[in-house]
C-alpha cells in the first residue's frame, strides 16, 4: 500500500511544470508551420510574396531556433529541471532566441535584395511577429514566476535593449522596408515623434491636476461620487474618432470669437481638440483610481494617526498619501498607455504624431508605412508601462515590493 501511494501519479505532482510556457511554444510552432516569415514584394504597393522559416533562414539559424525550441520544451516539464533553474534557462534562451530571429530576417532582407531590383521590397511576415512575442511574454512570465528584485529586472532589460539596439547600429535591418520608409521620412519622423510625446504629455498634467482633486472629492463626499462617475463614464463611452469630431465646431467658433484664444492654437483642428479629447478619456482612470487608493487606506491607521495628534492636513500628507501613491499611480499608468495608443487618432484632426504615417500609409496602401507609424507606437507604450510599473514599485513600502 505505502508503494502504491508513493507512485501514484496524483502524488508524483504534475507532468507539465509550466502551462504558460508550453503554450506559447505550441503557439510559435504553429505560426512557424502555417504562417509566412518574411514576404517579397517587386516594390512598396504590391503584396508580397510569402516565404516561410524554413526558406527564409540559412540552416544554421532555423536549426539553432529549432534548438533553442526543444530545450524550452525541457524547461515546461516536471523534470529534468528545478522549477527555479527552468525559469532562468527561459530568462537566458528566449532572447538568444528573440535576437537570432531578428538577424535572421535582416539577413534574409540583406541576401535576398542584392540580386533583386532597386524598388523591390522585404516585410515581416505573421510567423515573425509570432516568434517576436512569445520570447518577450516568455521572459515575462519567467520573472513572474522568479519574483525577482527591481534592480535584477531593471538591468536585464538594459541588458536586452541595448542588445537589440547594436543589432540595429550594425546595419542588418537596413533593407527592411520599414526601415526604408524610415530612411525616405527621417526628418518627418523625429518631428512627429517629439509632436506624439508633447500631445500625450500636454495630456496627461491636466488630466493629473484635475482628476486628484476630484477623486480626492469621490472620496471625501459621497454624494457626489455617483454624478461624478457618471459624467466620467459618459466620456468613455463615446467613440475616440466622434469625440475628436464633436470638438472641432465649438473650438472653431471660440477661437473666431476670442481672436487671442486663436493666437496661442486654440481652434478647430489641430493640437488643441486632440489635448481637449485625451484629457476627457484620461480623466475616469485617474478619478477612480485615486479613489480606490484612499479608499484603501485602513481606518485604524487614520485613528491612529489622530490619537497622536496629527491635523487633517498632516494625515493627508503624510499618511493617506503615502498608502494610496501606488494605487493612483497605478492609474497613472493606465492613462499613460491609453494617451499614447488615442494621440494615434489625433492625427486625422491634423494634430500631427505617429498616427500620421499611419494614415498616409493606409491611404497610399503601403503597409510598411502603416508600420512604421504602429511600431513605435506600441514600443513607446511598453516603454513607458515598464518604466511606470518601476516607480509602482518603488512606492510601495519595502515589505510588499
Amino acid at each position: 500500500m505505502s508503494e502504491e501511494r508513493a507512485w501514484h501519479p496524483r502524488r508524483a505532482g504534475p507532468f507539465v511544470a509550466n502551462r504558460v510556457l508550453l503554450v506559447l511554444l505550441a503557439a510559435a510552432l504553429m505560426g512557424v508551420v502555417l504562417l509566412p516569415f518574411a514576404a517579397m514584394a517587386p516594390n512598396r504597393l504590391m503584396s508580397g510574396q510569402g516565404v516561410n522559416v524554413a526558406v527564409a533562414l540559412l540552416p544554421w539559424q532555423w536549426l539553432s531556433l529549432s534548438g533553442l525550441a526543444m530545450v524550452l520544451a525541457l524547461c515546461t516539464l516536471a523534470r529534468p529541471f528545478p522549477s527555479r533553474l527552468a525559469r532562468w534557462l527561459t530568462l537566458i534562451i528566449a532572447p538568444l532566441w528573440l535576437l537570432l530571429t531578428l538577424y535572421g530576417l535582416g539577413d534574409y532582407a540583406f541576401r535576398t535584395l542584392q540580386d533583386a531590383s532597386p524598388a523591390a521590397r522585404v516585410s515581416q511576415g505573421a510567423a515573425f511577429w509570432i516568434l517576436v512575442f512569445c520570447p518577450v511574454l516568455m521572459i515575462i512570465d519567467a520573472f513572474q514566476r522568479l519574483d525577482s528584485g527591481l534592480a535584477v529586472r531593471g538591468f536585464y532589460t538594459v541588458a536586452l535593449v541595448a542588445m537589440i539596439g547594436a543589432l540595429f547600429a550594425s546595419g542588418i535591418f537596413d533593407g527592411l522596408s520599414i526601415m526604408q520608409e524610415y530612411a525616405n521620412n527621417r526628418d518627418t519622423f523625429a518631428a512627429e515623434f517629439l509632436t506624439h510625446l508633447r500631445l500625450v504629455g500636454l495630456a496627461l498634467g491636466p488630466a493629473l491636476l484635475v482628476g486628484l482633486p476630484l477623486g480626492l472629492l469621490a472620496r471625501r463626499r459621497p454624494s457626489a461620487r455617483g454624478p461624478l462617475f457618471g459624467v466620467l463614464n459618459f466620456f468613455q463611452t463615446i467613440p475616440s474618432i466622434a469625440l475628436f469630431a464633436l470638438l472641432v465646431a465649438p473650438l472653431s467658433a471660440l477661437g473666431e470669437a476670442l481672436p487671442w484664444l486663436k493666437a496661442l492654437g486654440v481652434g478647430g483642428i489641430g493640437a488643441a481638440p486632440a489635448i481637449i479629447a485625451l484629457i476627457m478619456y484620461s480623466l475616469l482612470p485617474v478619478v477612480r483610481n485615486t479613489y480606490a487608493g484612499f479608499a484603501g487606506v485602513p481606518a485604524t491607521t487614520i485613528e491612529a494617526a489622530r490619537g497622536m495628534g496629527m491635523t487633517a492636513r498632516q494625515i493627508l500628507w503624510r499618511v493617506e498619501v503615502p498608502l494610496a501613491l501606488p494605487v493612483i499611480l497605478s492609474g497613472l499608468r493606465i492613462v499613460t498607455v491609453q494617451a499614447i495608443g488615442l494621440t494615434v487618432v489625433a492625427a486625422l484632426i491634423g494634430a500631427g504624431g505617429l498616427g500620421s504615417f499611419i494614415f498616409q500609409g493606409l491611404g497610399q496602401y503601403a503597409i510598411d508605412l502603416v508600420m512604421l507609424g504602429a511600431v513605435p507606437t506600441i514600443a513607446l507604450a511598453v516603454v513607458a508601462d515598464f518604466l511606470l510599473q518601476i516607480l509602482v514599485s518603488l512606492s510601495k513600502p519595502a515589505g510588499t515590493r
